[in-house]
Formats: C-alpha cells, sequence, structure tokens
C-alpha cells in the first residue's frame, strides 16, 4: 500500500514537470551514473601497467612505497601471494588494492602494485669475508664480547669494533664494506623483503672510516643507509668511502651518486666529488673535486721476483696512500701512507692482486683512486747445502746447519729423520728466510737424514739432496745382573739398553782384561759360556748402537766352575 502510494506520487510529480526539465532530471542521473562507471574501468585499467618497477601508489587514500611486480607466465595471484606477501595478507586485498574485481583480469607481462609493508620481512644477515689483526664483535643480543673471525655471522644489533685489524664484510645482497683500523660499525636494520630482491640496510659508522661497494637496489623499493654522529648517506649502487670523527663526516664518492648531509638536508654527491659536513660549526657542506688519480708506472703483470718497485707520477698532493687487497676474496692485505712515489711489493704469495693508489690532501682526504691488477707467480728452488758435510759425526746435540738460497722471496727450514724416506721427521727448524738453523730439540746420539725444504709464494715448494749426519755420544754401560751355574756351563744375564742395537761380550782369564779368550757379538741380554773347571775368568760387556756409537764397558764380573 506505501509503494503504490509512492509510485502515484511521483507519477504525478512527473506529469508536471516541463519537458526540457523532465529531459534533464532523467539524463543528468544516467550520465552521472555511467561517469562512474567508466571512471572504475579506466582506474582497473591504469592499475595493470607494462614493466617493472617500485614506485608510489597514486590511487587510493594513502601514499605508500609499493613494489611494481610484473606478473610471469603460468603464474597465478594465489603464486604471488604465498611467495611475497607477508602471512595475514590475502589475496583479495591486492586484487582491492590494485581496483581489480578478480584475477581473471590479470596476465602475463601485467604489473600489480604490491605495498613494501604487505611483503613478508625476515632478517638476512652479514657476513665477515675476511679479518685481519684485531677486530672485536659485540653481540646485540646478549652484549657478549668476541674476536671476529672469517666467516662469522653479524646479525642485527651487533657491532664492529677494529683495534689495529680491518675487516671486509659481505652483506646478504652481495654489497661489501671494507672497514678500516680504529673503527666502530653497528648494524641497525639488516631485513630482507621475501623473494623480492629488495633489502633493507641501515648501518651506523660511529667512528673510524669505511670503503663500500654497494650492489644496485630498485629504484624506491630497497634502501642502504649509513648514518654517522653528523650526517647520513643514501646510496642506490656505488662505489664511495665515508670517514667520521669528533670534527665532523667526509665523504668520497669515486663511482655512482650518493645522498650526503645532515638528515633531511642531503644533496646528490656525484663520482669525483667529496663532500665534508661539520659536527663543530653550522657552515653546512663543504663540496670539493677530488684530486685525481696518480699516473702509476706500468710494471709486469705476473711478478716472477720480489721485492718489486712500485712507482708512479707526483701530483702535488702531500701524501699518497697505497692499499693491497686480494683480487679474489677482498682481503685488505696491506696499507701504508707515505710521502715518497715509490713502495716496494714483497712478502706476498702466489696470487692475484689488486693494488689501490690515492693522493691525500692537507685534510687527509684522498683523491680518485688508481688501480693496478697483478699476478705474483714465484717458484722455489732447491737449496744449496753447506754443512755438515755429508756423513759427517759431530759431538754437538744441537749441531748448526747452513745452506745457500738460490730463489727469489723464499723462506726454508731444516728437517731431520731417523730414516732415508723421511716418514718419521723428528726434528725441524722455524720457516725463515735465513740460512742456517739449529734443529727444534737436541739429537739423541745415533744416525740421522737431513735435508733442506724451501718455499716461494705458498705453494711453490723444492727440497735439497739428503745428507747423513752422525751425533757421537757414550751409551749407558752395561751392568751384569746375575749369573747361574749349571753343569759346566756359565749362563749370564744382564741388563737391557734400549737404543742398542747389540752388545759386545769379552771373556779374560784377568780383571784387567788385557789378554782376551773370547769376543763375540749379541743380539740379546743372555749367554751361555763353557768354561774349564777350577780355574777363574773374567767377563764384561757394553753396548753397540749404529753409527757405530759405543757404550763404555760395564764393571767385569768373576766366573769360578769347581
Amino acid at each position: 500500500m506505501i509503494r503504490s502510494q509512492i509510485l502515484t506520487n511521483q507519477r504525478r510529480k512527473e506529469r508536471e514537470m516541463k519537458p526540457g526539465t523532465l529531459l534533464r532530471a532523467v539524463l543528468i542521473p544516467s550520465l552521472i551514473v555511467a561517469s562512474l562507471l567508466l571512471s572504475v574501468t579506466t582506474q582497473a585499467e591504469l592499475s595493470i601497467s607494462r614493466g617493472s618497477e617500485a614506485g608510489t601508489s597514486s590511487f587510493g587514500s594513502s601514499n605508500v612505497p609499493e613494489w611494481n611486480y610484473t606478473i610471469q607466465s603460468d603464474e597465478s595471484l594465489r603464486d604471488i601471494t604465498d611467495r611475497y606477501l607477508a602471512n595475514g595478507i590475502p589475496s583479495s586485498r591486492l586484487l582491492q588494492h590494485n581496483d581489480l574485481v578478480d584475477s581473471s583480469q590479470l596476465k602475463n607481462g601485467d604489473t600489480l602494485r604490491i605495498p613494501l609493508s604487505w611483503l613478508a620481512q625476515q632478517p638476512d644477515p652479514a657476513r665477515a669475508s675476511t679479518v685481519s689483526g684485531q677486530v672485536m664483535l659485540f653481540s646485540g643480543r646478549n652484549s657478549s664480547k668476541r674476536p671476529l673471525t672469517p666467516g662469522t655471522l653479524i646479525r642485527v644489533g651487533d657491532e664492529v669494533i677494529t683495534h689495529s685489524g680491518s675487516t671486509t664484510i659481505q652483506l646478504a645482497d652481495g654489497s661489501v664494506i671494507r672497514l678500516s683500523p680504529n673503527s666502530r660499525l653497528a648494524f641497525n636494520r639488516l631485513t630482507r623483503f621475501g623473494k623480492s630482491g629488495m633489502v633493507d640496510t641501515r648501518l651506523r659508522l660511529n667512528s673510524g672510516e669505511l670503503e663500500t661497494h654497494v650492489e644496485p637496489v630498485i629504484e624506491d623499493g630497497s634502501r642502504f643507509e649509513i648514518e654517522t654522529p653528523s650526517a647520513v648517506a643514501a646510496v642506490r649502487g656505488t662505489m664511495f668511502t665515508l670517514r667520521t670523527g669528533p670534527e665532523g663526516s667526509d665523504l668520497r664518492v669515486t663511482e655512482g651518486r650518493v645522498a650526503f648531509g645532515p638528515r633531511g638536508q642531503t644533496r646528490a654527491i656525484p663520482a669525483g666529488f667529496s663532500a665534508s659536513v661539520s659536527a663543530v660549526s653550522t657552515g653546512g657542506m663543504s663540496i670539493r673535486k677530488l684530486p685525481p688519480a696518480p699516473a702509476i708506472d706500468p710494471i709486469p703483470a705476473q711478478l716472477t721476483r720480489l721485492p718489486q718497485t712500485l712507482s708512479w707520477q707526483p701530483n702535488g698532493a702531500p701524501s699518497y696512500r697505497v692499499n693491497v687487497f686480494d683480487a679474489d676474496s677482498g682481503e685488505w692485505l696491506q696499507s701504508e701512507t707515505q710521502q715518497q712515489t715509490t713502495f716496494d711489493l714483497a712478502l706476498l704469495d702466489n696470487g692475484k692482486y689488486r693494488l689501490q693508489l690515492v693522493a691525500l690532501n692537507s685534510h687527509g682526504i684522498a683523491g680518485m683512486p688508481g688501480m693496478l691488477d697483478f699476478e705474483v707467480d714465484l717458484q722455489a728452488r732447491a737449496a744449496e747445502l753447506a754443512q755438515p758435510a755429508p756423513g759427517e759425526a759431530v759431538n754437538d746435540d744441537m749441531p748448526e746447519f747452513r745452506w745457500q738460497l738460490r730463489g727469489q722471496n723464499e723462506v726454508a727450514r731444516i728437517e731431520i729423520a731417523d730414516d732415508q724416506s723421511f716418514s718419521n721427521v723428528i726434528a725441524t727448524s722455524e720457516w725463515a728466510p735465513d740460512q742456517q738453523a739449529l734443529p727444534s730439540r737436541p739429537l739423541s746420539p745415533g744416525k740421522y737424514y737431513w735435508r733442506v725444504v724451501t718455499e716461494a709464494g705458498g705453494n711453490s715448494v723444492a727440497t735439497s739432496e739428503v745428507r747423513t749426519l752422525v751425533v757421537n755420544g757414550t751409551l749407558p754401560p752395561v751392568r751384569i745382573i746375575s749369573i747361574n751355574y749349571v753343569d759346566k756351563q756359565v749362563r749370564v744375564f744382564w741388563e737391557n739398553v734400549d737404543t742398542a742395537n747389540n752388545y759386545r761380550l769379552q771373556l779374560s782369564e784377568e780383571p784387567s782384561f788385557k789378554n782376551i779368550i773370547k769376543e763375540a757379538e749379541l743380539p740379546d741380554t743372555t749367554a751361555a759360556l763353557r768354561l774349564i773347571p777350577g780355574r777363574r775368568y773374567f767377563v764384561r760387556l757394553k753396548a753397540l748402537s749404529d753409527g757405530p756409537l759405543e757404550s763404555r764397558w760395564g764393571p767385569g764380573r768373576e766366573l769360578f766352575l769347581e
């Protein structure tokens, strides 16, 4: 009844309207509806675009950082949700955010807008790849302190402190940080956004200096930021050096571009420039062009002997710094600041190296680096033995050994064994570039085999000829412990001497043993003698050993057979 009355009133009003008014009343709502439908259709089409990048959404009520994900072939919306989104965020929210009715509107190559806050996040620790000298790790979990070693994982909240040492640290995205001596670096955030490849890395350099090689990151998706007490450096993929101290922070960019300055007041610093922010004044940021890289004089690409002198052309700088790195691991091997324009490459193992040479201005800020790659390939040569002479007998249980090195940049040591195959090395000396050495322990009397082993470049080894050596000495005298008489036979027993191979027995009719009536060499510690009854005899023994080495005669014992 109420519905019928409403319809009747509406028809009465329509009859009372003028024709133009009636037309406008009908067309305007229709146009509004059509416009709304068109708007919805347009937004649905605009929310799917070609390409793959991160950006900021221009749709919806909030302006949030987003990642634009390109849909792969045979990939469903559920696959994308399970692979990239955090737990609790359904695929329906992803459709709604992109103004889509259902997933059937998606096709291969289209792009979905995904807020970064929706992505699954997990901590992704860094790892110490090389450590030289004294470097400590402070744990953010339990405040423990321990030495940093290669392979150690560095987690969020940890701090690395280099004292006299240095370390190379690799982040999960492949970026590399070299931390100089006397530096403190805190790891405030190490986050990976699921399987998207994006990371959020935030570090704080409290003091000291670091050099970085940051991998390129997804624009407006990944974040790599290093804060100091006086400035902040935000990068997208570059090589730069950052130094901080009580006076302020200094930046040197050698590749790419770095946003640097006080927080909220950063400026883009391109490659080839440095920037300084003072911590004690409000004079703003100072930007300077970096000194050019020194021109390095060429050296052979492969060095077969060391030391090798490196030289470069002076460019007016007050001093220079030379850094030597392992080309494969990135380990920081040598660093020296000097005023002269020459540097000796020495004490390097065989391998590939990268040398970095920079000029330093009066403030100690380094300029553009000059780079030089080279390889060391040293070959050890067999040493020439000097003394003892072959087969020489010595009376010293710590004899001196001498030899002549014949190669370049070699170290050597002696090896002493009791067999010619050196299966049982009983004494050595320390590895050293010297040409003489003493054995690591005293040598017992006996016969020995010795040689000199040389090493060059860490993996090239050569061995000299083998010589024999006799160490003189006196074995303990042999004591007779018992004598047994059985019929016309006398059996003599004596003590065992550990280092003896045989024993020599002498029989005489007088205690002075001037007239020997029987002498024999025996392997055991007992012997049976046939004696003439009624006559007195005297017996004695001494030990025998290789060398030949002999003991003193033991005391004689009288024998009498009734």
